[in-house]
């Protein structure tokens, strides 16, 4: 289930603040590895933080960098134009890049559901009670072109509304997103943990769809979701492949040490400025989140085919295009990891 695959650089402060154990430089066969994910402080890309606080990548003789970028689409430009040698992101971005060209694939597969959730804000609720009613509305996005853009657009070509009739916005995460519910600015969107937890303990909107867990995805995307990876270049990964070995090895661990840790413990290891809507609050979020990620990093069963299926139903470039889903995800690292 593999073959090989290729390694912009978030604002010049970000990475200052943001790049850990060594500068911010090259990086490969030296140990060295910058690692971009798709919004840090984001509950579904957790693992890539707390595997540096739990000193994981350092055990594995690893100086990794981590950055961040406020959506997965703009953390997977940095791996195409080689700022960095890897992303923590959504899965389905190997595919959409396969079709353009680019060998990528998911080394380690952090999770087996999306973690997303559509909400709604109370303004709009009563006109908007599932996704068949998303015509004519603005619905939240962290990016234009980033996975909650695809999983939004499916939502609704699944329900019956075209996506001409849709407007996606792009509106981040966190307080933004949180901004444009209260100011109607968008009547619906897709979001993560902790904004969740935060939308509902503000009481400034509802869940309409909610794929934090194997139940919740089943349901409204019809099987297991893959989504938060770690993904890399495939030439990359050949290359490199001793590094590769040390960064799944650092992951499965960490995947094996949430597992059998409270939300309260885990929590207690990340970032106290996570918790910006405070320690119970963050903790019920990680909660909420759980459910969503492997022990082990190994791709979840006809999760590839699911992931296919949604993209193919709105997607044109993917449309009619053969993906060949063997090269977007290897299990030869995970395997062996202890």
């Amino acid at each position: 289930m593999r073959t090989p695959l290729k390694a912009s650089a978030a604002a010049a402060t970000t990475m200052l603040v943001l790049c850990s154990l060594s500068a911010c430089g090259g990086g490969s066969g030296d140990g060295q590895v910058k690692i971009m994910v798709g919004g840090l402080d984001k509950v579904i890309y957790m693992p890539a933080m707390l595997t540096q606080k739990l000193g994981y990548f350092e055990a594995e003789g690893l100086d990794v960098q981590l950055l961040t970028e406020p959506a997965g689409v703009q953390a997977t430009t940095s791996l195409v134009s080689g700022d960095v040698q890897g992303v923590v992101g959504f899965y389905d971005h190997t595919l959409d890049l396969q079709v353009k060209g680019k060998a990528v694939e998911s080394v380690v597969q952090l999770s087996h559901t999306s973690g997303e959730v559509e909400v709604v804000s109370n303004a709009a609720a009563e006109e908007i009670k599932s996704p068949k009613d998303f015509s004519g509305k603005k619905l939240g996005v962290t990016g234009l072109g980033s996975s909650t853009d695809f999983l939004t657009k499916y939502l609704a070509v699944k329900n019956g509304v075209p996506i001409d009739q849709i407007t996606p916005v792009a509106v981040g995460a966190g307080q933004t997103f949180i901004s444009a519910l209260q100011q109607n600015s968008i009547q619906a969107g897709m979001t993560t943990d902790p904004t969740v937890t935060q939308i509902l303990d503000k009481k400034v909107g509802k869940i309409l769809v909610d794929m934090r867990t194997p139940e919740g995805s089943q349901e409204a995307l019809g099987g297991p979701y893959p989504s938060s990876s770690l993904y890399m270049n495939t030439s990359w990964v050949n290359d490199n492949k001793d590094t590769v070995q040390k960064l799944a090895n650092a992951f499965v661990k960490t995947l094996k040490w949430m597992n059998s840790h409270s939300p309260e413990e885990i929590a207690a290891k990340m970032p106290a400025d996570y918790a910006q809507g405070g320690e119970k609050l963050y903790a019920e979020a990680i909660r909420s989140t759980l459910p969503m990620f492997t022990t082990d990093g190994v791709m979840p069963k006809d999760g590839p085919e699911t992931v296919e299926r949604v993209l193919k139903a709105f997607n044109p470039n993917l449309k009619d295009a053969e993906v060949d889903l063997s090269k977007t995800f290897t299990t030869e690292f995970v395997e062996k990891a202890g």
